[in-house]
C-alpha cells in the first residue's frame, strides 16, 4: 500500500465549460458526483483560469505564467521565446517535481501543450522531438490521451498510449468514457503500489463538436425550449441563493449578438444543441463518479486531494481552435463508419452523432457564463471564471464557499505544498523560472489565507490585473477599464474616469509583469 503520510492527488480539468454549467454552481445539468464533492468540500467563487485552453494548461501544469513556460498563445510556433507553442526547458511541470519526490505520475486525456499537429497529415507528426514534448517526456510515468486539441469524440486523432499510437477499436468508443476508464485503471494499478500517485485527468468535454450519446441527449431534450434568457435568469438566482454570488451583483445584459428567444425560428433545434452540450457534461460527471468510486473501493479516498475546474469560460467561437478564423478542413477527419462529416450549425440537423460537427454557439455560451459577460479568449469575468471544487476528507472537515481570489498557477504550488515537496531551482541542468503561484493549503486546512501578489493575464492583447478588490481589464485593442469587484463582480460599472491614479498604478504593475513574463505586443509576428 502507498505511503499514507503523503496524499494522493487527482486534478480533473474540463474543457470549455462555463462558470454556471454544473449543479453546484447554479446549473440544471445533472452532475451528482461533482455536487457530492461540493457537499463535503470547498467551492471557490473566484477561481480564475487563463481564458484559453493551451495557456491555461501551461500555467496549470507549471505554476508560472504561460508565456514564461513558452505558450503565450496557442501551440503554433510564433518564433519568439514566450510563444513557441510547447513547454520549454525553463519550466518544470508538477508531474516532474512530484516524480522526483517519489510520486507515481499519471495522465489520462488532452495534452495540448506540446506543439502543433496537422490532423490532415499524420505522416508529419513528430511526437517526442524538441518542439513536440509529450507527457512522458514532461514527467508522467503513464499516459493515455490525445496530444492535440479539439476533434471527434468517436474517433479522436493523435490518440496515444504512452509512445504508441492507438485508434478506437469499437463502435462503442466514446472519448469521455475512455478518459475516465483509463484514469480508473491507473488508480487501480497505483493503489497497489508503495508510492502515492498524482493523476491528471483532462477531459475534452464539453468542447465542440457536440458529440454526445443519444440516450444522454434524450435526457435533456425539451429542457431548453424556454430559451437562453430564462436559463440565464434561473442560473443567476441559484448562484445568488447558494451564496456563491452576492445578491447585489446584477446579471449582465444578454449579449448584443444573441437574439431574444422570442425571435428564434427553430426553437426545437436550439433546444437540441443545448441538450447535446448538457449531455456531454452529464457523461463527464458520470466518469468522475467512477474515478471517485475507485478511491472508495481501494480505501484511499480519505487522504486523496481531488480538485476540479475548467480551462476557460464557455466558448462562443467555432472551428477556430488555434487561429482566429474557422478552419473546417482542419477537422475533416475519418469517421469510424466511413460516412461523410457534416460541418456547421445546420438548422434541423440533429447534433450528437460522429458524422456531425456542431457547436452550441454564442447565445448558449452566454448562458454558460452566467452572470458574466464575454467568453473564452477574453479576460473579462466570463472568459476566466471557473467553478473550482476541492475535496480532501482528511483535511476538509466541513463544506464551505471560499471567496478568496485564486488562479490556475496556484494549483502547482498547492500540490507541492500538500505533498511536502520543494519547487526545484533547476531541472536537467537548466535554471528554472521561479514559481509564481501561491499555495491554497492554508485555505484547505482552515487557516488564514490571503493572496499576497496580484494576478495577471494576457491573451491575444486582452489584458487584466486583479489586486484585492480591484480589477483592471482591457479588451484588445480597447482602453483600460477598472471595476471594484466587491461591489460589481459582473463588471457593469467602469470606474476608470474616477480612478485615474489607480488605473495608472495598476497599469504600471501590468507593464512590469508583462516584461518579466515575456509578453509580446499583439499581434505577434509569426516567423517566416
Amino acid at each position: 500500500m502507498a505511503d499514507s503520510s503523503r496524499p494522493n492527488i487527482i486534478l480533473i480539468l474540463a474543457d470549455d465549460m462555463g462558470y454556471s454549467d454544473i449543479g453546484s454552481y447554479g446549473s440544471e445539468i445533472r452532475t451528482p458526483n461533482l455536487d457530492g464533492m461540493a457537499d463535503t468540500g470547498l467551492r471557490f467563487s473566484q477561481m480564475y483560469n487563463y481564458a484559453r485552453c493551451c495557456p491555461s494548461r501551461a500555467t496549470l501544469l507549471t505554476g508560472i505564467s504561460p508565456h514564461r513556460a513558452g505558450i503565450g498563445h496557442m501551440v503554433s510556433d510564433l518564433g519568439v521565446p514566450g510563444y513557441r507553442g510547447f513547454l520549454n526547458d525553463e519550466c518544470v511541470t508538477v508531474a516532474e517535481a512530484l516524480k522526483l519526490a517519489g510520486y507515481r505520475t499519471l495522465m489520462s486525456g488532452k495534452w495540448h501543450v506540446g506543439g502543433e499537429y496537422d490532423l490532415q497529415r499524420p505522416e508529419s507528426w513528430t511526437p517526442g522531438d524538441f518542439c513536440h514534448p509529450t507527457p512522458r517526456q514532461r514527467g508522467f510515468d503513464e499516459f493515455f490521451g490525445t496530444l492535440t486539441g479539439a476533434g471527434s469524440y468517436f474517433n479522436p486523432l493523435t490518440l496515444y498510449r504512452n509512445e504508441t499510437p492507438e485508434t478506437p477499436d469499437s463502435p462503442d468508443f466514446y472519448y469521455t468514457d475512455a478518459i475516465a476508464d483509463n484514469a480508473v485503471s491507473m488508480i487501480d494499478k497505483a493503489a497497489d503500489g508503495d508510492a502515492p500517485f498524482f493523476l491528471y485527468t483532462a477531459f475534452t468535454s464539453p468542447h465542440w463538436p457536440l458529440h454526445a450519446l443519444e440516450e444522454e441527449i434524450a435526457r435533456y431534450e425539451g429542457r431548453y425550449r424556454s430559451g437562453w434568457d430564462t436559463l440565464r435568469t434561473g442560473r443567476h438566482e441559484e448562484l445568488r441563493d447558494s451564496g456563491i454570488l452576492e445578491q447585489k451583483w446584477d446579471i449582465t445584459p444578454r449579449d448584443a449578438s444573441a437574439p431574444p428567444w422570442e425571435s428564434v425560428e427553430d426553437t426545437d433545434w436550439e433546444d437540441l444543441r443545448m441538450a447535446a452540450y448538457a449531455a456531454q457534461i452529464d457523461r463527464m460527471d458520470q466518469g468522475i463518479g467512477r474515478i471517485l468510486a475507485a478511491l472508495d473501493r481501494h480505501g484511499i479516498a480519505g487522504n486523496t486531494l481531488v480538485m476540479f475546474l475548467s480551462d476557460n469560460g464557455g466558448c462562443a467561437e467555432f472551428l477556430a481552435e488555434d487561429t482566429g478564423k474557422p478552419e473546417p478542413s482542419k477537422f475533416d477527419t475519418p469517421t469510424l463508419d466511413g460516412s461523410k462529416m457534416q460541418f456547421g450549425n445546420v438548422p434541423g440537423l440533429r447534433p450528437g452523432p460522429g458524422n456531425t460537427f456542431m457547436s452550441y454557439d454564442l447565445p448558449w455560451s452566454n448562458a454558460s457564463n452566467t452572470p458574466f459577460r464575454l467568453y473564452k479568449h477574453w479576460v473579462h469575468e466570463g472568459g476566466i471564471s471557473t467553478p473550482f471544487i476541492v475535496r480532501w476528507p482528511e483535511k476538509i472537515k466541513a463544506a464551505a464557499i471560499v471567496h478568496e481570489p485564486a488562479q490556475l498557477m496556484d494549483i502547482t504550488a498547492t500540490c507541492l505544498d500538500a505533498a511536502g515537496v520543494a519547487y526545484p531551482k533547476e531541472h536537467n541542468g537548466v535554471e528554472i523560472a521561479p514559481l509564481e503561484g501561491e499555495s491554497l493549503m492554508p485555505i484547505i486546512e482552515g487557516r488564514e489565507g490571503r493572496r499576497q501578489m496580484p494576478i495577471f493575464w494576457e491573451h491575444e492583447g486582452n489584458r487584466a490585473v486583479r489586486q484585492g478588490e480591484w480589477k483592471l481589464v482591457s479588451k484588445f485593442p480597447g482602453e483600460w477599464e477598472i471595476y471594484n469587484m466587491t461591489e460589481d463582480r459582473t463588471e457593469l460599472m467602469n470606474l476608470a474616469d474616477g480612478e485615474r491614479d489607480r488605473v495608472a498604478a495598476m497599469s504600471r504593475q501590468y507593464a512590469e509583469w508583462a516584461e518579466r513574463a515575456r509578453v509580446a505586443q499583439w499581434p505577434v509576428r509569426a516567423k517566416s
